[in-house]
């Protein structure tokens, strides 16, 4: 199969590209990059007017599937990401099974073959059924299609079982991702600890649940010697230790969610379940901090944490109703329209937040860049047409979003993953036009 994508502005910063190409592709590989590309009998993508950046990487979604088929599917959640402009996502481990074996895994990925339109990555527990008391057979997980390992949802609560994990990783040439939490701390919390959940009348999540995790494992990863990534960066104190992490030559690399950029625990005055999530919201000197990190290039990734629930589950009130909103669908216009329409980071940042970055933290060494022989993978940007947020109109089974109503600027209007146009789901080629542009 071929395709050329045409007239585009190719912006990839491991390449230093940025300029207006085309893109040949051939059996899901680029294979030439430059202006004036003419390929007279193969399909072509007019992107006049349009951005096209590598294919965007979500290092942390929940695909539900299997186990919570009710609040999302490998089917409906790739939908949402080929909607949302992700290529490729990593789905965590804490599905019924817990994903904690070879066998598993190899179902996740068949199951993603059968019906997924975008490139599914399983991540693997850290602990046998995420309890944290055994250490999975990490080897044979890698050998199965793990990409990386996680107890997600839950914190690895015994450090030398971090430890071990992470010494592992290291010799397999993965790496561990940890839900930086202690229980003790947040205990039954449902906002962020400060004083707008005294106001509210709710139970509060102090930083430190968060901020003590972090430096235990940047510790841990000091002496192991090996790589730990921090989920869904949430407070200033968590920024400092990674910072000093950092400067005393630790490889420790951490993700911000566009929530916990743009949101702060101000909006649970209205006890919307839609706002509860774990980490919480917190203060906007945490939120500012978290800014200030993706400007410096503290933050290596942006990623959704993508957590659909059912209706019925988020109507119980802020008490009783999980953690977690969604976020394939939303993520890149916000990000888009808070972050690089107003300059506030460069478009190129964006590509490493969500491209580049994420594929050389998981090793994929043929994603996140556009250049021969890389996997035509590729999202296609508009910055300036208008979008507003109707959770009616999503792919994903979940409605549970905080952003419902909102009107951004600049979305994905296209993504090729593997060199097939995977959204729009009704794109079709008119050849009346030259070449079988696109319609």
């Amino acid at each position: 199969m071929r395709l050329l994508v045409k007239n585009g502005r190719v912006v990839d910063p491991e390449t230093k590209t940025d300029g207006l190409f085309d893109i040949l592709i051939e059996d899901r590989r680029i294979i030439e990059v430059r202006s004036g590309i003419e390929a007279p009998s193969c399909p072509a993508v007019d992107a006049a007017g349009l951005v096209v950046v590598p294919g965007l990487i979500d290092m942390h979604v929940h695909l539900r599937e299997p186990g919570f088929e009710a609040k999302e599917t490998i089917a409906t959640g790739t939908r949402a990401a080929a909607r949302g402009g992700f290529t490729t996502v990593c789905a965590m481990p804490n599905t019924c099974p817990v994903n904690d074996c070879p066998r598993t895994t190899r179902e996740i990925l068949a199951a993603a073959a059968r019906d997924a339109v975008v490139n599914v990555l399983p991540i693997a527990a850290v602990s046998l059924g995420s309890l944290g008391a055994e250490l999975v057979d990490m080897a044979g997980l890698v050998a199965a299609g793990a990409v990386a390992f996680s107890d997600d949802g839950r914190p690895v609560a015994d450090a030398r079982l971090m430890k071990r994990a992470i010494e592992s990783a290291k010799a397999l040439g993965t790496l561990v991702i940890d839900h930086c939490e202690d229980k003790a701390l947040s205990g039954n919390g449902v906002m962020h600890e400060g004083p707008n959940s005294r106001r509210f009348g709710l139970a509060g999540i102090p930083a430190a649940a968060e901020e003590v995790m972090v430096a235990r494992d940047i510790s841990l990863a000091g002496q192991a010697g090996g790589r730990v990534h921090l989920a869904h960066l949430s407070t200033r104190g968590s920024v400092a230790v990674l910072r000093e992490g950092r400067e005393r030559g630790i490889a420790v690399s951490a993700e911000a969610t566009p929530h916990h950029l743009i949101l702060t625990d101000a909006a649970l005055e209205g006890r919307d379940p839609n706002f509860k999530m774990s980490p919480p919201l917190r203060a906007r000197e945490d939120m500012e901090s978290l800014v200030e990190a993706l400007k410096s290039g503290l933050i290596d990734a942006i990623a959704t944490d993508h957590a659909p629930h059912t209706p019925g589950e988020k109507s119980r009130g802020m008490e009783q109703a999980p953690f977690g909103i969604v976020g394939l669908e939303t993520a890149v216009p916000l990000i888009l329209d808070r972050f690089v329409r107003t300059r506030t980071i460069s478009l190129g940042r964006f590509v490493e937040l969500l491209a580049g970055r994420p594929a050389r933290l998981l090793g994929l060494r043929d994603k996140g860049r556009i250049a021969v022989g890389a996997d035509a993978d590729l999202t296609l940007l508009n910055l300036t047409e208008d979008m507003t947020v109707d959770p009616d109109k999503f792919e994903s089974k979940g409605r549970n979003t905080p952003f419902a109503g909102w009107k951004l600027k600049g979305l994905a209007v296209m993504t090729i993953v593997g060199g097939r146009v995977a959204y729009p789901f009704d794109f079709v080629f008119s050849p009346a036009r030259p070449g079988g542009s696109a319609t």
